[in-house]
């Protein structure tokens, strides 16, 4: 269903009751990655999985930025009246969680990030350098926004009070020190690099990612 927030039209799935909880995807993706994850979380949890602006069925964007993301989903939350909703965030989905709980300190109560960076060059050299041709090929704006931002200060983490739960894959294309970086700086914060792991291999549509979760969550009971 659409919802109209800040501005533009984003598209989510609901399903399941209780507390609530957010999934966002990440860059050139939807919330169709999370059909295996949505089905858990539904059997406990109120899941709200979002198309973020400009990805699948949400509006096309003239304005892509990841603090306009971030703000979208902080109208998301006001709009419905999400009482401190869990929020986990997936690459590009990662920085917005980042990001909103660092301006937002008592929007949510938990959140978990995977593969996220605090700057540009937190990104493999590698995949920096595959990510700037494929920008040069097609002059995406979804590409150009990850050459150009995050740009995460250690001020900014050092806002984040709720217990945040940090994943990477080992063989992840974010920098190992990267990750260290964002957990190293987040006060209530547990670090887990996934041994096998790749930046997506158990994220999307794996039924790996429930249980990290879920484990992160009851040892992180209110």
């Amino acid at each position: 269903m659409y919802i109209r927030v800040n501005d533009t039209n984003l598209w989510y799935e609901t399903k399941g009751t209780g507390q609530p909880f957010i999934l966002l995807h990440g860059n050139g993706e939807s919330r169709e990655i999370f059909t295996v994850l949505i089905t858990e979380l539904s059997k406990n949890f109120s899941v709200y999985a979002i198309d973020s602006r400009g990805h699948g069925k949400s509006s096309k964007t003239n304005q892509l930025s990841y603090g306009l993301m971030m703000e979208d989903v902080a109208s998301f939350i006001t709009e419905l009246k999400l009482e401190k909703p869990l929020l986990y965030g997936f690459s590009d989905g990662g920085i917005i969680g980042l990001l909103l709980a660092s301006k937002y300190s008592d929007m949510l109560s938990k959140l978990i990030i995977s593969g996220a960076n605090t700057q540009p060059n937190g990104v493999k050299k590698s995949w920096a350098m595959l990510s700037q041709l494929y920008y040069l090929l097609t002059r995406s704006k979804k590409m150009k926004m990850t050459l150009e931002e995050p740009n995460i200060s250690k001020e900014d983490l050092k806002k984040i009070h709720i217990p945040v739960l940090v994943l990477a894959g080992k063989n992840d294309l974010i920098k190992v020190e990267d990750t260290k970086y964002i957990a190293n700086n987040i006060p209530n914060s547990t670090l887990t690099i996934l041994d096998r792991e790749t930046h997506s291999s158990y994220v999307v549509n794996s039924p790996k990612l429930y249980k990290i979760i879920k484990a992160f969550i009851e040892n992180n009971q209110s």
